[in-house]
């Protein structure tokens, strides 16, 4: 998600972004930070855990031309008890009047006080057992917290809606804790006949009577409260469809209202890329999450995007922008994060997805300075982790850290598929999203951890907590140098930016380079610093890249060619020394063995051999020369004889 103006950036104290030349992609951070106060309470509340939200109806009163922002609203609330309950609360701005509640017709009693309300149930609400409510309430949403706002457009009023992360409390009783989805709502839009409203799913019906319009919405999936939307002005529509267009994944409906004075042929050519997109999303992740109700987009007044289920609200039509929010509705939407400490599983998954488009659609060399601009980012500071704290959790401004959450994460993502390779990272992923423990409900990071680790077959725990947990990244000093013929040796240390990783292990990648524009990539598995390997080249190595697929979060680094002459004895070893009954001679495979002649410490000539493996149980104790004439040439190794 991405949203809030530069001046509430500044009213709250929220962090500054990182300098970057993708100025949408920073309004489309800020659009999903959502407008509210960096320091707001976010913890759970405790009085919203003893029951589970299964269905709400939503009717909504608006006029877009009132002078403050109203809203007046009648919600009916279908929930389960978890445990024995007298007593339901409702996350509510007390800034929202209720009216009044009813169960069945019955009047309730209830109280408002400290952004809750408190609703007095008839009699004990056994666990298992469900109940309805009704509440009647109206009033401004605060605006200051921006989740309801109203604003213009080319002089015409326009409201809408952005709850993420704390704001839907606000604009209505909800329960907005990452903990429980609603199971389905319909939503119902009254507001002037001159103006159209709307929200998520499928439009059932319009009415219009006596100069107003009422428009129904129904959305059937399980969603969290902060991703239902309210949009209300003069929109105009342009559908189009999405879909590979296969009796497997038929098309679908991209419905998208914009502004008249957006309707533009331009426009309409930006929103046509969602279909390109659209594929390439399902064939890497799998169906789009919401097929049986539609996709599509409303604009709306921050700049950037938020990724309300099925219908993006945006402030603009860059293919990132769209590409990003569309991810969304696999990482975020269908699988939303547990806790605002695991946001990388909205943020930093949905962002590689973009990376994903730009790597589909125009090709390797575009998706390298894709990541080479997210890595220049990253680098830019020397801490930061992408898992937050239980103090960072608590701002909003470091939630939606665009360095850390979104690049950070989106990187550290495009790292454990170059750690898994393409085929087991991808399938992770859908596997992730199918598992019905998770699927359209909430995740931690240790969820998707499991599902890498049961594709990759092997423990992911180092790298987590190196790369997710922990802060910073390795810098890296390698040394290339010619070693033989046919071999290059590669020398690869590496110093951490932040003292909270000892070692960053890493499969890394060098292009080796030789004249005429030869190129050779290898791939070394560092795990200790300093570790240097051998490796066949078939040419004299001339320069060297490190990392030229951008693979790393780590600066760009310069290879050393090192001018040091090849000296073959290092390359080849004997062994056990000392031995008692046989010999092993270790090489090179570019190297080839010619004889091996065995001498005393009087030079006279014992035994020649042919092969690396000999037996030696024929010579006396001590001291042995040993020649290996090789096609490097010769060497001489000293032995003992035990």
């Amino acid at each position: 998600m991405k949203k809030i103006t530069l001046s509430l950036l500044l009213l709250f104290g929220v962090i500054s972004f990182a300098q970057t030349d993708n100025v949408e992609f920073e309004r489309m951070v800020e659009a999903e930070m959502k407008s509210a106060s960096s320091t707001q309470n976010l913890r759970i509340n405790p009085n919203t855990l003893n029951y589970d939200v299964t269905y709400h109806e939503l009717r909504f009163t608006v006029n877009p031309n009132n002078t403050t922002p109203y809203i007046n609203g009648v919600v009916k609330t279908t929930f389960t008890a978890l445990s024995n309950m007298n007593v339901v609360t409702f996350d509510m701005a007390t800034a929202l009047v209720v009216s009044s509640v009813t169960m069945n017709s019955t009047s309730l009693t209830f109280n408002q006080s400290n952004y809750e309300l408190n609703i007095n149930l008839p009699s004990t609400l056994t666990t298992g057992n469900s109940a309805t409510v009704e509440i009647t309430y109206a009033g401004s949403p605060p605006q200051a917290e921006g989740a309801f706002t109203r604003s213009t457009h080319s002089g015409t009023p326009i409201i809408f809606t952005l709850s993420e992360p704390f704001g839907a409390r606000d604009w209505w009783p909800c329960k907005q804790d990452l903990n429980d989805k609603i199971g389905s709502f319909d939503m119902y839009i009254t507001c002037p006949d001159t103006y159209i409203g709307v929200s998520n799913g499928l439009l059932q019906s319009t009415v219009t009577s006596g100069g107003n319009t009422t428009r129904h919405f129904r959305h059937n999936y399980p969603i969290p409260a902060y991703l239902i939307s309210l949009n209300v002005t003069n929109y105009t529509t342009y559908n189009i469809q999405a879909g590979l267009g296969t009796a497997e994944s038929p098309f679908f409906p991209i419905n998208n209202y914009l502004y008249p004075e957006s309707n533009t042929a331009a426009t309409r050519a930006a929103i046509d890329v969602t279909a390109p997109i659209m594929n390439v999303f399902e064939t890497k992740f799998g169906p789009y999450p919401y097929r049986n109700e539609q996709y599509g987009h409303v604009q709306f007044g921050w700049g950037g995007g938020m990724e309300h289920a099925t219908i993006s609200s945006m402030g603009g039509w860059s293919r990132s922008l769209i590409a990003h929010e569309l991810g969304h509705q696999w990482f975020g939407d269908k699988i939303t994060c547990g806790s605002w400490k695991d946001i990388w599983l909205n943020e930093g998954l949905t962002e590689y997805t973009a990376g994903i488009m730009v790597e589909e659609l125009d090709g390797a060399a575009s998706f390298v300075t894709w990541k080479s601009n997210k890595i220049t980012n990253i680098t830019s500071q020397t801490g930061g982790a992408v898992y937050l704290t239980d103090a960072e959790a608590l701002n909003v401004g470091r939630i939606f850290s665009s360095r850390l959450s979104y690049n950070k994460g989106s990187m550290v993502t495009h790292m454990l598929r170059w750690v898994m390779g393409d085929a087991n990272f991808f399938q992770a992923l859908r596997n992730y999203l199918s598992d019905s423990n998770l699927a359209y409900g909430y995740a931690v990071t240790n969820d998707l951890k499991g599902h890498l680790e049961a594709v990759h077959g092997s423990s992911l725990s180092e790298f987590f907590n190196d790369w997710l947990y922990m802060q910073g990244y390795p810098t890296y000093t390698v040394i290339a140098q010619n070693w033989g013929a046919g071999q290059a040796k590669i020398t690869v240390s590496q110093t951490q930016s932040h003292a909270s990783v000892t070692f960053f292990e890493m499969p890394l990648q060098i292009r080796l380079t030789g004249a005429g524009g030869l190129t050779h990539d290898i791939v070394v598995n560092h795990t200790t610093n300093g570790q240097e390997f051998v490796v066949p080249v078939p040419f004299v190595v001339t320069g060297a890249l490190f990392d030229p697929n951008r693979h790393i979060i780590s600066p760009l680094t310069t290879v050393t060619l090192s001018n040091e002459s090849f000296e073959l004895e290092q390359t080849i070893s004997v062994y056990p020394n000392p031995a008692n009954e046989e010999l092993h001679i270790m090489m090179p495979t570019t190297t080839q063995l010619e004889k091996v002649e065995i001498y005393n410490t009087l030079g006279q000539l014992l035994a020649t051999h042919y092969t690396a493996d000999f037996r030696i149980d024929n010579l006396s104790s001590g001291m042995h020369v040993m020649k290996i004439t090789t096609s490097e040439g010769a060497i001489h190794k000293n032995f003992i004889k035990k």
